[in-house]
């Protein structure tokens, strides 16, 4: 007979930010979250300095799934070309869900408008690794301008996931074409 651990508070009040902060927004109260992680508010401050704090780490731990599940595995057979629309057809794939937001990183930094607060610092650090996957793999694929190619292809991917994420469009079938026509016009083959 296996017993799973019961996961602890600092994880369900990351869990619980996470998830409650994607789902209404950064404005969430410490009670909303305390109650949704079974955490008492004086724990989540022995554990936390501030909701500042907790909105920062629950964003840096929930980074590396959020790149496992863009970009495809290192290593990976696929040319520069196919491993940069592999990224928008995970765009494409995961806005089809009633419960797709857009892309948290950049929610966060839309909603907080502040560079220096610590959870924009992280999602600013989130987004420039996919600017820079985005710019090496322009660069393997012979871009003529890889910079400008990484950030063109930045506007398309926050674009598509802001308007996907209110609601405003789907980008099934807008999103890919749209960047073929961008590694086109740079010379990725």
């Amino acid at each position: 007979m296996t017993t799973e651990a019961k996961p602890s508070s600092r994880d369900r009040l990351l869990d619980a930010a996470a998830a409650l902060a994607y789902r209404d927004g950064v404005g969430v109260g410490i009670a909303e979250l305390c109650k949704a992680a079974g955490v008492s508010k004086r724990s989540m401050y022995q554990l936390f300095e501030s909701k500042d704090e907790l909105l920062a780490e629950s964003l840096k731990r929930r980074a590396p799934g959020f790149a496992e599940r863009l970009r495809p595995a290192e290593g990976d057979a696929r040319t520069p070309r196919e491993r940069i629309l592999y990224v928008f057809g995970q765009v494409e794939e995961a806005a089809s869900a009633d419960t797709y937001r857009g892309c948290p990183f950049l929610a966060v930094q839309v909603e907080l408008k502040d560079e220096e607060h610590p959870a924009s610092r992280v999602a600013r650090r989130v987004k420039a690794d996919l600017a820079g996957f985005f710019r090496d793999e322009a660069e393997r694929g012979g871009a003529a301008d890889p910079e400008l190619l990484a950030r063109q292809l930045m506007l398309v991917f926050d674009g598509a996931s802001a308007r996907a994420g209110i609601g405003a469009d789907s980008p099934a079938g807008l999103v890919v074409p749209t960047v073929v026509v961008l590694l086109d016009a740079a010379g990725v083959g």
